[in-house]
């Protein structure tokens, strides 16, 4: 049974709201670019697994991925949750999206910065299965933030893939 959207009122503080959610993720992978400034070049210099993209790709795809987590993370928010098991599953779904989001950024410093390349790829998984878990808990209160982060989870597939052949290729 697919629920409606919450019908709270879009007051100056909705839209604060939504605003800081829809950043949260791009702001938090601009602070995370700044730990990690030489990441493009010292990915250029690794030997690549077939299909590795142009570095330049990468902060690309992550805006758009970030932007379309962040709507989705306000989705999940505006959720309609009227009954005390529901308003829970909201609380869970949220509380899951921003632990799967600090996987992410703590990833790049693993990958680049510690030079954990396989604990990188295990890191990886993790936060694959908590996107998938979290796109399973959206299914019902939020469909669109599920078809939201299907992308992102496409994205990250190819990562574990990019990850795991550079970690054996180097």
């Amino acid at each position: 049974m697919k629920k409606k959207m919450s019908n709270k009122k879009c007051s100056f503080i909705e839209i604060l709201k939504a605003g800081g959610m829809i950043l949260a993720p791009l702001v938090g992978g601009v602070i995370i670019t700044l730990f990690t400034v030489d990441a493009q070049e010292a990915f250029g210099k690794f030997q690549q697994p077939p299909l590795s993209p142009p570095a330049w790709l990468f902060p690309v795809a992550w805006t758009i991925l970030y932007i379309l987590m962040g709507v989705a993370s306000w989705l999940i928010y505006r959720s309609e949750a009227k009954k005390p098991a529901e308003k829970r599953l909201k609380k869970k779904e949220l509380i899951l999206f921003y632990t799967q989001l600090g996987f992410n950024f703590l990833w790049t410093i693993l990958f680049f910065n510690a030079d954990l390349k396989y604990f990188a790829f295990g890191w990886l998984m993790i936060m694959w299965m908590m996107i998938l878990a979290l796109m399973i808990m959206t299914w019902r209160n939020a469909r669109t933030a599920t078809w939201l982060l299907v992308p992102y989870i496409l994205w990250c597939t190819f990562a574990a893939y990019l990850n795991l052949g550079v970690a054996v290729l180097n």
